[in-house]
């Protein structure tokens, strides 16, 4: 069988999903249809609804888009089996039920963006650079009845610079785990359906990679100044790490201000209380429990990102505040 002739369904919905489906597309595979998530409500009033990025590539280019609100909605399955699929393609989408995945004949895998069987989850890339990883990569697996569980197909590695943060290796891992895409494709190709695959290995030592939410970002000062930079580097530019601006003042009210970006120093804080602010020639530090940490790059409540050394014009005293 030739590319042109396998009837491929493509699944996903963030721009990390474009990455794979724009490479299908633009190397002649046969994408026959496209699910994606149903239209986002925004705005103050959630009046608008917002397409997701994969919908808005698969219009633009003339592919037919399943938005589905339940995965075993009849309607839906109906509509899916109407395709024909040979094969599916999932990248950043929901799990799905055994009566999607297993429909085509060839089966349905995943691209899934870290080296499997480490971070499993939601949000691998984040919580890779929140470890401290120096390596990442992309996988690509069969789906089977547990999340991120089943038969490896093949892996890229990708490393990560001490200096990375999550926009860099998504960005890299999106070019990766699209090239790995259809290098998988080819792989079913050429096996007539029957690519070679591996179980993964359990154990206790992998990390688990669980969905982001806004207490997960709130950074703890009393952690190593490593914990912290590689927690701030992890989360920036979204969802954004966020702490307390706090006057020692009890009567005065603390703000919320996000940090994006800080520099390690390794010069000894032991001693000082964790948190504690002071500004030296336009830069600006803060006590963890082992280093002061320099802060780069931040945004005070309603206002926009900016370098400390902009933001250290309007703020005086920072001696006068703690970070919690």
């Amino acid at each position: 069988m030739e590319k042109k002739n396998l009837r491929i369904v493509f699944m996903g919905t963030p721009e990390f999903a474009v990455g794979s489906l724009q490479r299908l597309v633009e190397n002649g595979y046969n994408v026959v249809a496209v699910v994606t998530q149903p239209d986002k409500p925004v705005g103050r009033h959630a009046s608008v609804l917002r397409p997701s990025p994969v919908k808005e590539y698969a219009l633009a280019h003339g592919l037919p888009v399943l938005q589905p609100l339940k995965m075993k909605d009849e309607h839906f399955l109906e509509q899916l089996r109407s395709y024909n699929a040979d094969l599916q393609v999932v990248v950043a989408f929901r799990m799905l039920p055994e009566v999607v995945w297993a429909m085509p004949r060839f089966g349905t895998f995943n691209v899934h963006a870290a080296l499997l069987p480490d971070y499993r989850g939601a949000a691998p890339i984040n919580w890779a650079v929140i470890n401290g990883e120096t390596l990442t990569g992309v996988t690509t697996f069969f789906l089977d009845h547990d999340i991120d569980t089943g038969r490896i197909i093949a892996q890229r590695q990708f490393p990560i610079p001490d200096d990375a943060d999550v926009e860099y290796v998504y960005d890299g891992l999106m070019l990766l785990g699209a090239q790995l895409c259809t290098d998988t494709v080819d792989l079913v190709l050429s096996t007539d359906g029957n690519a070679p695959s591996q179980p993964q290995q359990d154990s206790d030592a992998h990390h688990a990679a669980p969905k982001i939410f806004k207490e997960t970002c709130a950074i703890d000062f009393s952690l190593p100044a490593k914990r912290i930079y590689d927690f701030v580097r992890g989360l920036s530019p979204v969802p954004g790490a966020w702490c307390m601006l706090t006057p020692r003042d009890a009567n005065a009210p603390a703000q919320v201000l996000k940090i994006y970006k800080t520099a390690k120093t390794h010069e000894s804080s032991v001693g000082v209380e964790v948190g504690t602010l002071k500004a030296e020639n336009r830069r600006l530090f803060v006590a963890t429990v082992d280093e002061w940490l320099e802060i780069v790059e931040l945004q005070p409540a309603g206002k926009k990102r900016m370098a400390a050394r902009d933001y250290l014009n309007g703020f005086q005293h920072p001696e006068h505040f703690l970070l919690k």
